[in-house]
Order: C-alpha cells, then sequence, then structure tokens
C-alpha cells in the first residue's frame, strides 16, 4: 500500500535551498537533525509543506551557538520547550531538542532532554505524525506511520487509552487528523478509547477545545466527521448545544476564505442570538468572532421572517446594513429552506457587491449636515438622522447627490 505515497517528494524537500543550509549547519560534528512531523506526513502525500520542523540531539544553548556560527538568526520562542526558531533566508523553522516525557497530568508534560529519535517518536500521538526524515533522504518510521499513511488511517501510537491520558487534547486532535487525512471509518482503538477517557475533556482550558474545533470544522472530511462527533455523544458537549447540519453542509461546501472555521460555527451551531452569546463563553471567542456569529444570527432571524422573495433591490437594502459577506453565509446557509425565497437577480447583485463591482451604499447623511442646517446639537440629531435612514433604506438606498440633497430637506423640514 505504500505505493500510494510520494517518495520523490521526500527528496524534493530535502533540495529546498534554506532547508539544505538549515540541515548542512546542523548535522554532523557528532549531532542529529532530521526534518520530524507534518512536513513529512505532507510530503508523502503529496500536499503543501508550509511549515517546517525539525528534531535534534542538540541542547537549545547548543542549537542557538551553531545558528550564530552559521550566521543564521536564532529566536528562543520555546527554549523552556526546548525549541528554537531559526531563521535562513527569511524562512522560519523550529529546532526541538529530542525529549522523553518523565510525568503527565493530562494536560501538561515535564520532559527531560534526550538524544534518542526513537523514544521522541514514541512519546507523539499519532503513528503519521512520527516520522522523521535525515539529511541522508533515510525515511525513519519506528511506529508503523508509513503503513498508516497508505492505509489513510489514523491510530495512536501503543495504547492509546494511555496516550489519551498524557493528553486529553487528543481526543479532539483524533476527530480532526481523522477528518482531514483519513478514510473510513475512524480506528476503532482510537475512538473507543476516546469515548471512555472523554471526562478528561473537561479539564482542557477553553481555549485549546476550541482551537482544536475550529480546525476541525474547516477540515477535508469535516461533514463526516462531525457526524461521527454527534453519533458518539461529544457534540453537545463540544457545542453546548444543539447541532444543525444541514446548514452545516451547505455552508461546508459553498464558503472558503479566511474566516470559513467561524461561519462553519455559525451555521452548525447558531440558530438565535443567545446562542452567538453561549458559544462565546463555552469556546471562549474572540470579540471578532463573537461579533461574527452575532450578526449571522440577527440577519438570519431577518430573513427567516422576510415574506416577499428577495429581489435585487432588496439585497440592495440589505447590504447596507449587513456585511455582503454575512449576507452570503445565511443565504448559504438557508439555501432550499422555505424561506427566505431568493430570485436569481437577488443572486448576482450580491455577487456584485461580494466582488466589490458594485459599492455598497452609504447613507449620505451625517449630523454634522443636520447642526449646519440649523439642527441643535443633541439626540435630535441622532432621532432625525435615524428617521431620515429608514426613508433612504425604503426608497432603494440612493445616494447621488441631487437625492441626498432633497433628502436633507425633507429631514431637516421634519426638525
Amino acid at each position: 500500500m505504500t505505493d500510494a505515497l510520494d517518495r520523490n517528494a521526500l527528496a524534493g524537500l530535502l533540495e529546498r535551498p534554506p532547508l539544505r543550509r538549515l540541515l548542512d549547519a546542523f548535522d554532523g560534528e557528532g549531532e542529529e537533525t532530521r526534518i520530524v512531523g507534518g512536513a513529512v506526513r505532507n510530503a508523502l502525500l503529496g500536499r503543501p509543506v508550509t511549515e517546517i520542523d525539525c528534531a535534534t540531539t542538540m541542547l537549545p544553548d547548543a542549537i542557538v551557538e551553531r545558528a550564530a556560527r552559521a550566521g543564521f538568526k536564532a529566536v528562543p520562542t520555546g527554549i523552556e520547550h526546548g525549541t528554537i526558531t531559526v531563521i535562513v533566508e527569511g524562512e522560519a523553522f523550529e529546532i526541538t531538542t529530542l525529549r522523553e516525557d518523565v510525568e503527565t497530568d493530562g494536560r501538561h508534560a515535564v520532559v527531560h532532554f534526550g538524544r534518542d529519535f526513537v523514544r521522541d517518536a514514541r512519546r507523539r500521538d499519532f503513528t503519521i505524525n512520527a516520522l522523521s526524515l535525515g539529511l541522508d533522504g533515510r525515511l525513519h518510521d519506528y511506529t508503523g506511520g508509513v503503513a498508516d499513511l497508505a492505509a489513510r488511517r489514523v491510530r495512536f501510537i501503543g495504547e492509546a487509552r494511555t496516550r489519551i491520558r498524557e493528553d486529553y487534547l487528543r481526543i479532539m486532535r483524533f476527530f480532526r487528523f481523522h477528518a482531514e487525512y483519513a478514510q473510513g471509518e475512524p480506528d476503532p482503538e482510537g475512538l473507543a478509547a476516546s469515548g471512555a477517557e472523554r471526562q478528561g475533556l473537561a479539564i482542557l482550558s477553553k481555549e485549546r477545545i476550541r482551537h482544536e474545533l475550529l480546525k476541525l470544522l474547516v477540515a477535508r472530511r469535516a461533514e463526516e466527521t462531525i457526524r461521527i462527533l454527534a453519533g458518539h455523544g461529544f457534540l453537545t458537549g463540544l457545542l453546548g448545544g444543539v447541532a444543525e447540519f444541514g446548514r452545516f453542509a451547505r455552508v461546508a461546501g459553498s464558503v472558503r476564505g479566511d474566516p470559513a472555521a467561524i461561519w462553519r460555527l455559525a451555521a452548525l451551531a447558531v440558530l438565535v442570538e443567545e446562542d452567538a452569546e453561549r458559544l462565546r463563553e463555552h469556546l471562549r471567542l474572540s470579540n471578532d468572532e463573537h461579533r461574527r456569529l452575532s450578526a449571522y444570527a440577527r440577519l438570519l432571524a431577518l430573513l427567516k421572517a422576510w415574506a416577499p422573495p428577495l429581489d435585487a433591490a432588496a439585497i440592495r437594502r440589505l447590504v447596507a446594513d449587513h456585511e455582503p459577506e454575512i449576507l452570503g453565509v445565511v443565504l448559504a446557509a438557508t439555501a432550499g429552506e422555505p424561506a427566505p425565497v431568493v430570485k436569481e437577480e437577488a443572486r448576482e447583485a450580491l455577487a456584485r457587491f461580494r466582488s466589490g463591482a458594485e459599492p455598497v451604499p452609504v447613507f449620505p447623511l451625517r449630523g454634522a449636515d443636520l447642526v449646519a442646517g440649523g439642527v441643535p446639537k443633541g439626540p435630535k440629531v441622532g432621532e432625525l438622522l435615524a428617521r431620515g435612514r429608514q426613508v433612504w433604506l425604503a426608497e432603494g438606498c440612493r445616494t447621488d447627490e441631487a437625492y441626498s440633497r432633497a433628502l436633507l430637506k425633507r429631514v431637516l423640514d421634519q426638525s
């Protein structure tokens, strides 16, 4: 089954000039440095390699000294854990001293530095993450990772429950890596162990749970894996509420880009604005993430109550009050549902606003315009602007100069 792997990509990895310079400098003189983990895994799968981590027999101080000798910049980004970031020709590489676990509590590990690549590999989580590649091009596999990678299977190293008890976040990582790299059903031993140890998730920080969950939501087989989580009793606890699989599937199939994870979370777990509040606390969401979920919830409520079919004029009014991106997500989530009904002209109009081909209309009046027209500063200005905005929205959000002057006159007349 290993024929399914791209071994030629390993040679290509070693031919990258900055990486080659790094390995040439950090290998030899009684020390060895290898590429480890995700870079080796992704190269074998023919996937892009964007981050390269290395493991070395050298202690952190020796890494810094050798980097200086080679003319590289060394940054002690995690020196207490044995990790130094070395920058070569503008490219950053994390180099970590080989380690052995001495003590674990389900969240953190006490480690000792070592010189044994085998022990370092066996302390990792999954077999496919324990591969290493030497400067000589030799692929090292101490845990059966090559066979599992070829079989597209995610399997814990050693006894699954033991690995999980070392760090309960490995339950989340098991499902996330299954969603990204596996085919078929999850490994039975790993699934059973995750279920048996699920109570350990409660001792983890909400931030760590959030980090893994958002990564899972954008993985290749996220939809199938989310259903597996639900079927085995994990999802309700992770979300603190119910899930909407149909909307999640529609958004996962159509929404791309940087904030895709938070939009998928919205489609999956936000039905009303209170859900956004709950998720903020339950997952320790950032202010921006919470803002997006709340905006999604408000627009969802508005559109589910929207009686007439959405046409181009309605879209123009909507984007004046709601970001085109959020409107696109809600329409993707509700596609095929009884409401809202969306005309083709509405979809075309939204596409123009989202691409920038047509500018989003901006309310043309400001408080200063009213004050200049004789309205005293104070609450009255805000009240008149709000009334004027409602008129503007109802009349199609025009922004031409003649209309703006006429609207200002009408608002001033009301004062």
